[in-house]
């Protein structure tokens, strides 16, 4: 086994090992509240959040003091990114109200790239698609009081399916420039904190990831972690209508293939989304997403609908 993995797979033990010890300690102790609203949404990678960034709240977490399970949330997500697209299936539980599981399939499709290759190399990479598994794992480390923040760290594994055939077929080229491997872990901790002027709800989100992932993982991952920070605000103006400004660095640990694998941009997204009622929300946003490899998508379009039981 290589030593980051050794290294992250530990990191990832001891977590646990404080979830475990912190649920055992406060089991019970929740006090009862009433079922709120059903927020935060899903992000495209299947945890709490915005469309793109991660929100400190939980995920459906139960009422019910006491409680081990809360009921699960699954969601759907198109994102018309220009030439590309992404479908996002989502999929979270939480338990004691502390721990908030999740998985999420992604489904990229690439667009012109594979023409790109084509035309630049002579070669078919016979994919017009990759897809992304992700399992999620986040932990409510502190609790919302009238002074701090909510605290949440997560544990985000992410596994690509497609993207070595491509390499493969491109003799390694991918590997040449540092995206040689298929997995990789991310790390995120999120700080959220309710403000209400003028008694509205106004929530504002800031954190921390560290990452080796190119493209959240669709374009692979390389050898070199790096700390980024993402964040966002929201706003609550009335029972059922809800909008939202997300910002997200990127790095950019890996070299260049002109025409084909270009820099990666920062991401901001705006979103608006329509409260249903107590179980559902409709969320839809525009994105600005800088270079996806060979082209430039600062118009994406998206679509959510989540569904809590």
């Amino acid at each position: 086994m290589k030593t980051k993995s050794k290294k992250t797979l530990i990191t990832a033990a001891l977590l646990v090992a404080f979830t475990i010890s912190a649920l055992a300690e406060e089991g019970g102790a929740v006090e009862e509240k009433a079922a709120p609203p059903p927020l935060p949404f899903h992000t495209i990678e299947g945890y709490g959040g915005g469309a793109i960034t991660p929100i400190a709240y939980l995920v459906n977490p139960s009422p019910d003091a006491g409680q081990v399970f809360g009921l699960p949330s699954a969601s759907y997500s198109y994102v018309n990114a220009g030439k590309k697209s992404l479908q996002a299936f989502a999929l979270t539980e939480t338990l004691w109200g502390r721990l908030e599981l999740g998985y999420a399939y992604n489904r990229f499709g690439v667009g012109t790239l594979d023409d790109d290759i084509l035309d630049a190399t002579g070669i078919d990479i016979e994919r017009g698609h990759v897809g992304l598994h992700n399992l999620n794992l986040r932990v409510l480390l502190l609790n919302e009081s009238e002074t701090l923040p909510a605290i949440t760290a997560g544990i985000h594994y992410k596994k690509n399916e497609g993207i070595e055939d491509i390499d493969a077929k491109l003799g390694g080229a991918l590997s040449s420039i540092g995206l040689d491997d298929d997995r990789g872990l991310d790390f995120t901790l999120t700080a959220s904190k309710l403000f209400t002027p003028a008694g509205k709800p106004f929530i504002v989100s800031a954190g921390l990831r560290s990452s080796e992932a190119s493209h959240i993982g669709l374009l692979g991952f390389s050898d070199d972690r790096e700390l980024t920070f993402e964040g966002n605000v929201v706003w609550i103006p009335t029972s059922w209508l809800l909008l939202a400004y997300e910002y997200r660095q990127k790095s950019d640990s890996y070299d260049r293939i002109p025409g084909l694998v270009g820099r990666e941009d920062d991401w901001h997204a705006i979103d608006v989304s329509w409260l249903i009622n107590s179980h559902a929300t409709l969320v839809a946003g525009w994105g600005r997403l800088g270079t996806l490899a060979n082209t430039k998508e600062n118009d994406a379009w998206y679509l959510q609908l989540k569904y809590e039981l």
